[in-house]
């Protein structure tokens, strides 16, 4: 019960913090344990750009903090997180409200856990997709992050 309150208040946080807020885009869903992030990006006049179609920025700025935070949320303290590199490519405009789905299932923090555990420098860096899609499935952006771990703080970037 308290998780699915502080996830709740996680969500309406998201969507009031002003950084977020600009960006469009819309919490619509944070699992009480992090596995899963549903995003909503309206088209909208405060998304369009000069053509008519939904900013690029904005489509990217939508996705951009949650790899991360998930990976935070479902590590706990004893790491340390960051965002290292982003890469979106553009497949079709938007025209329509656009959604996403992050996932982070317990199997992929295992396999970051075993990897730190493995590893002489105590980090490692994991990669992930997410699509940016309309309501039909049709994909309108991919965006891939790289998230650095570490479990040493002296080591984070």
């Amino acid at each position: 019960m308290l998780d699915a309150l502080r996830s709740r208040l996680y969500r309406l946080g998201f969507n009031l913090f002003p950084a977020y807020r600009r960006t469009g885009g819309r919490v619509t869903y944070i699992a009480s344990d992090w596995s899963e992030v549903r995003v909503k990006l309206p088209h909208s006049w405060l998304t369009r750009n000069y053509v008519g179609t939904t900013f690029g920025g904005s489509m990217y700025a939508a996705l951009d903090p949650f790899h991360m935070m998930m990976m935070l949320k479902r590590l706990g303290n004893d790491y340390v997180v960051w965002d290292k590199e982003a890469e979106i490519r553009f497949k079709k405009p938007g025209r329509e409200t656009l959604y996403a789905r992050f996932t982070m299932p317990d199997a992929e923090i295992a396999a970051v856990k075993a990897d730190l555990e493995a590893t002489d420098t105590d980090a490692v860096d994991r990669h992930y997709t997410v699509d940016l899609i309309d309501a039909d499935g049709t994909v309108h952006a991919t965006v891939r992050k790289t998230v650095y771990v570490t479990t040493d703080t002296a080591k984070a970037p």
